[in-house]
């Protein structure tokens, strides 16, 4: 399989790319294998954190341009043709889904960048929360120099994430970058040996599954949905648009409706604060928030049940 899914050590799995042939671009096919991976690691309750890399001199180059194209302009034509979500397993959303744009994926996903990470790559790279790569690494967001355009995400989550000036740098220039240079932008978390990058990527999942899974996840989703808070409540805005506009058709009371479908908004909304307050009572309640307490007075390690 050209997108290996492997249970690594316990809670861990490693998701590699390996197509050499096309320094690991991807075709339709590609897309739709490596989003299957992730939306299995996120169905499994025993896989608490994805380590993604890939084979040869490339970690990640996003579409094969020379297959992808005609495939997906040929696709998203039979999608309009038969009104249909999903043909052989295909989505039109599996370009997007495979770099982790926009959906909860609330595990950690640790990246080790073994080479070239460009395009796709930057875009799924984005969607990862520790990022090792070896000295020879490098990155770039090319489209512009191919007259393209990132939409998978880089140009809303690269300047949230680092400096913006450093951004820029990357969004409006689209040259390769080195990994040094890509460590002192705030993008990498370490620069080691490719021999050692996999052990190295290993050791911050054992830092990891040594917490709590649950309160892990909880703690990645705060942050998440604090830095794109504007996502949700764009989300929420527009389905109570939805509804008013319905309602208005239909001939409803427009008054009283806009004005009950106002005081559910404004009981739904919530500031990043009040997330976090939300997510915290969760976990609060949860058994292994009583475990840990308990493990650490009695002078054990603790034993996590995801729970």
């Amino acid at each position: 399989m050209p997108i290996h899914y492997d249970n690594d050590v316990d809670h861990v799995v490693v998701i590699t790319i390996d197509r050499p042939e096309a320094r690991n671009a991807a075709d339709m096919e590609h897309f739709k294998l490596l989003r299957e991976a992730w939306e299995r690691f996120a169905a499994d309750d025993q896989a608490w954190v994805a380590i993604v890399t890939g084979v040869g001199e490339a970690f990640f180059a996003g579409a094969d341009l020379k297959t992808y194209i005609p495939e997906i302009t040929k696709f998203q034509k039979e999608i309009a043709e038969t009104g249909r979500t999903e043909i052989n397993g295909y989505r039109l959303d599996d370009g997007t889904r495979s770099v982790l744009r926009n959906w909860p994926l609330y595990k950690p996903v640790i990246a080790a960048v073994n080479g070239f990470c460009t395009a796709g790559g930057m875009e799924m790279l984005g969607g990862c929360d520790i990022r090792l790569a070896c000295p020879e690494a490098k990155f770039a967001v090319m489209e512009p120099k191919r007259g393209l355009f990132a939409g998978g995400g880089t140009t809303v989550r690269l300047p949230r994430q680092i400096p913006w000036p450093q951004a820029m740098e990357f969004l409006l220039c689209a040259d390769l970058i080195p990994a040094q240079r890509a460590f002192e932008m705030g993008l990498l978390n370490a620069i080691v040996p490719r021999t050692e990058l996999l052990d190295a990527a290993r050791a911050y999942a054992e830092r990891i599954i040594a917490n709590a899974p649950l309160a892990v996840q909880a703690t990645k989703q705060s942050a998440l949905q604090a830095l794109y808070f504007d996502e949700d409540v764009t989300r929420q805005l527009r389905a109570a648009v939805r509804e008013l506009r319905e309602a208005v058709a239909a001939g409803a009371d427009s008054a009283n409706t806009a004005a009950e479908i106002l005081e559910r908004l404004g009981k739904e909304l919530r500031t990043p604060f009040e997330k976090e307050s939300k997510i915290s009572s969760y976990i609060f309640q949860t058994e292994d928030a009583k475990e840990g307490p308990k493990a650490f007075a009695e002078k054990r390690k603790p034993q996590w049940q995801a729970r």
